[in-house]
């Protein structure tokens, strides 16, 4: 990540230099400080963000392809963000992320109030129901988009990138920090949580307080993200998973791991955004989309394999209970 950091800063349209930055060359220091470091520090933000918020939903819903992508989170913050471009046009970033934080959370509650009341919860079901829920409120959202001509306006959200990125408008995607802290302390309660409200209550947990504490710091994880750079899907899903492989499924041993392969994953997808066709680029969610859609494929088909085996086990074993 370090190595890919320092080429980060590097790259792009305009060629730096590093004797020209060591010499004080101000034009050459005002394109790092303005533009290539807020770049740089909104790309690792995102993707430890995304990537926590992704980890703490799984948890919380007890379903290893839930995520604010297939949750209804991005998609609700992007209808918050249509809100406060048609009745308070003239707010400021922390007022539209305002509008975000709202939708995004209650977006998330109720998906997963509806997921709660479904008797059977297959492992392929609830991500489906996730996805089909998050393109009723993406409906909904280009209805009123289209019904108030702000298509155009609301079109900067709806595909992430990092271009907009510069110093003054990006900072927003700090708040991503504090919240990720947040969650480290309540890791062993998101772990409590996950094993179900009567497990909960014997443990003296407060189930709906700690779900609703969780549900919300990844919903605002999520709205920060898109307010500063769009929608960038996939990054919660497969990032919890492939670190799950390697180092379980415990919040706390695996949170900061999560978090640094998430950025890491981020940065690389940037990078390869900002070479393939330079010296234009392509936005990031393009990059994320291909690979999270491939690994989500292999993810399922690996869970449902799986999930076959255990089911036809005993019945191998002469019916005994394993």
């Amino acid at each position: 990540m370090a190595v890919l950091s320092a080429a980060s800063l590097f790259v792009g349209v305009i060629d730096l230099h590093m004797g020209s930055l060591l010499s004080g060359d101000v034009r050459q220091l005002e394109i790092l400080l303005i533009s290539r470091l807020p770049r740089l520090l909104a790309v690792l933000c995102t993707g430890a963000g995304m990537s926590v918020a992704g980890l703490i939903m799984q948890q919380l819903c007890m379903n290893k392809f839930v995520s604010p992508t297939t949750g209804a989170t991005i998609s609700s913050a992007q209808f918050g963000i249509l809100m406060a471009l048609l009745f308070a046009p003239n707010a400021t970033l922390w007022g539209r992320a305002m509008f975000a934080f709202a939708a995004a959370i209650a977006g998330t509650w109720v998906f997963v109030w509806f997921i709660q009341r479904i008797q059977f919860k297959d492992a392929a079901l609830v991500p489906l129901v996730g996805i089909m829920f998050s393109n009723v409120i993406g409906g909904v959202t280009n209805f009123f988009a289209y019904r108030y001509e702000m298509t155009q306006a609301l079109s900067t959200w709806l595909v992430g990138h990092f271009s907009m990125v510069l110093r003054g408008r990006y900072e927003l995607v700090y708040l991503v920090v504090p919240l990720i802290i947040l969650a480290f302390l309540f890791a062993n309660h998101f772990n409590i949580v996950g094993m179900g409200r009567d497990f909960s209550r014997n443990l003296g947990v407060n189930y709906n307080l700690v779900l609703f504490l969780g549900l919300s710091i990844a919903a605002m994880i999520t709205a920060s993200v898109v307010v500063v750079v769009g929608s960038i899907s996939y990054i919660g899903l497969i990032v919890p998973n492939v670190v799950a492989m390697f180092k379980g499924d415990q919040i706390r041993g695996t949170l900061a791991d999560t978090a640094l392969f998430g950025a890491l994953f981020v940065l690389a997808c940037d990078t390869v955004a900002r070479v393939v066709i330079a010296p234009y680029e392509l936005p990031i969610e393009l990059i994320v989309g291909i690979a999270g859609s491939v690994v989500f494929i292999l993810l399922l088909m690996r869970r449902l394999r799986h999930g076959r085996k255990a089911i036809q086990l005993p019945f191998r074993k002469g019916g005994a209970a394993a």
